[in-house]
């Protein structure tokens, strides 16, 4: 025995024979999709919802020529390297607000501590500054 926990699962597509009509489970709607999947020229109404939808947009996708696969793998890369811009800018632009929040608060809070009848020196220490 190579692994006492590794377990091989052999599915025989012949012998499911279940139609559109007959499938209850999203098991049984899995078989059906991959069995069929190659005669589809568009998506079966029992397998309209998101989990399928996206199976059959990643069976097209790895029907793709190579020019197309190529011009859908540079999209994706422009993608991700304008997101990872976006999302950078936004955590600086974050860490810089909440920066200016801070010494603006605390500045607020000296003030009125000091308008309360407090000592600057007092109100600094109590503020931690």
């Amino acid at each position: 025995m190579f692994y006492d926990k590794l377990t091989y699962i052999y599915l025989q597509m012949p012998v499911f024979t279940k139609g559109e009509g007959e499938l209850r489970s999203h098991f049984e709607k899995w078989l059906f999709l991959l069995k069929h999947l190659e005669d589809m020229d568009e998506i079966p109404g029992i397998l309209n919802e998101p989990v399928f939808l996206a199976g059959f947009k990643l069976a097209e996708i790895a029907h793709y020529g190579e020019a197309e696969l190529a011009a859908y793998e540079q999209s994706l890369k422009v993608y991700r390297d304008l997101k990872n811009v976006i999302d950078s800018a936004a955590r600086k632009g974050w860490a810089e607000g909440l920066e200016e929040g801070m010494e603006k608060g605390l500045a607020l809070a000296l003030s009125r501590a000091m308008a309360g009848g407090m000592g600057e020196v007092e109100a600094q220490r109590l503020l931690g500054l």
